[in-house]
């Protein structure tokens, strides 16, 4: 099968190969996927678990890409929950091969029903950037109605799902960004902008909760805007600020069936738009992957036609 492997981690985007793989096999738990359409975060090649098992051997080559959508095609040994020819979508284990390839192993616990009206390429763009938006904003961040939001990268594919849900819980969303990102925030919902570029970010005021994707500064002077009892969540490692009388969080997403069947539901019923940029072929992913070009939204990669 074809599959983009890489072995150098020096090398970055330009490491990234197209290759031919053997297909692989659905062990205990497991269900076989053929992949139809696969996301990629550019921050994998930062991973550990790219390029070492949970032994911290070097598993290299290894196949990137942890979103999918597509279909079963065999089960392993002792799974359940899911049947040959259905429709899922979902997240692959960080630790093991990916999903920028024709077909993928993984564990059906990772996979939740993608329902027919869906096409492949929404449902591969949605479990990293719906399902760290979701714990972030209610598992982590404890999101009520009333509160206000201040959602770092409200334009990308991570800040447009922390504003639409956010805005569906009711809250009060202060998106930010590029002066570019200004309309493009404001459509998926946010009720004002910050821009970076140009305007104070202190000019914000209190907030309940920061949703940080940036780090840095703006991490320490966005901890500095949290209310007592506020918390600031961070997907970027370890904050480096804390807010004098809130907490600062930062975790890892996590798979969760019944979170992607409830983030899927709301792009069915309209509650939920997708932020997809540029959609391109398996062929000509490693080409896109090292653009130079900015995208703004989801890369995804159709596998199948």
């Amino acid at each position: 099968m074809k599959a983009i492997v890489v072995t150098d981690q020096a090398a970055g985007e330009a490491g990234m190969k197209l290759v031919q793989r053997p297909e692989p096999r659905a062990a205990i738990n497991d269900v076989l996927v053929q992949v139809h359409a696969a996301g990629f975060v550019n921050t994998e090649l930062e991973w550990r678990s790219t390029w070492a098992d949970r032994a911290f051997r070097d598993r290299t080559p290894s196949i990137l890409g942890h979103e999918l959508a597509g279909v079963v095609t065999a089960l392993g040994y002792g799974t359940t929950g899911l049947s040959i020819g259905q429709r899922v979508f979902g997240l692959a284990d960080w630790h093991r091969d990916g999903t920028l390839a024709e077909h993928v192993a993984m564990e059906a616990r990772n996979l939740a029903p993608l329902p027919g009206d869906v096409d492949f390429t929404v449902g591969a763009s949605l479990p990293i950037s719906g399902l760290t938006a979701w714990q972030g904003l209610f598992q982590h961040g404890r999101l009520q109605a009333g509160q206000s939001v201040l959602a770092h990268g409200a334009a990308g594919a991570v800040g447009s799902m922390v504003t639409q849900l956010a805005r569906e819980a009711g809250a009060y969303v202060i998106g930010t960004g590029r002066t570019a990102d200004r309309q493009k925030a404001l459509d998926f919902g946010a009720n004002e902008f910050v821009d970076l570029e140009n305007d104070a970010l202190e000019d914000v005021g209190g907030v309940d909760l920061v949703f940080d994707v940036i780090g840095g500064d703006i991490q320490k002077r966005s901890a500095a805007l949290i209310r007592a009892g506020g918390t600031l969540v961070t997907v970027i490692g370890p904050a480096g600020a804390t807010p004098v009388n809130g907490m600062a969080i930062d975790f890892v997403v996590d798979t969760d069936r019944a979170q992607l069947s409830e983030i899927v539901h709301r792009v069915r019923d309209g509650r939920l738009r997708t932020n997809i940029g540029i959609v391109a072929t398996l062929d000509d992913a490693v080409a896109t992957f090292n653009s130079k070009e900015r995208h703004s939204g989801k890369t995804i990669i159709r596998v199948r036609p």
